[in-house]
């Protein structure tokens, strides 16, 4: 026997059995996006709720000259 083959046996005895079909694991991937994708939308203007702690600056950072 080559080594070739012995390499192809070897590989083909090693397959796992999944925990999953292999189609769960993209829907398991959506769901975890979609999931942090609404964490980050929920936070979504939370700087400008709260205007009295930054300490009057205007919107745009630069300094007024009165």
């Amino acid at each position: 026997m080559s080594v070739l083959s012995t390499i192809v046996l070897a590989a083909e005895e090693a397959k796992i059995a999944l925990f999953f079909p292999s189609w769960v694991f993209p829907i398991i991937a959506a769901v975890v996006f979609v999931a942090l994708g609404f964490v980050v939308w929920s936070f979504r203007d939370v700087a400008n709720r709260h205007s009295q702690k930054t300490g009057g600056s205007s919107a745009s950072g630069h300094a007024t000259n009165h």
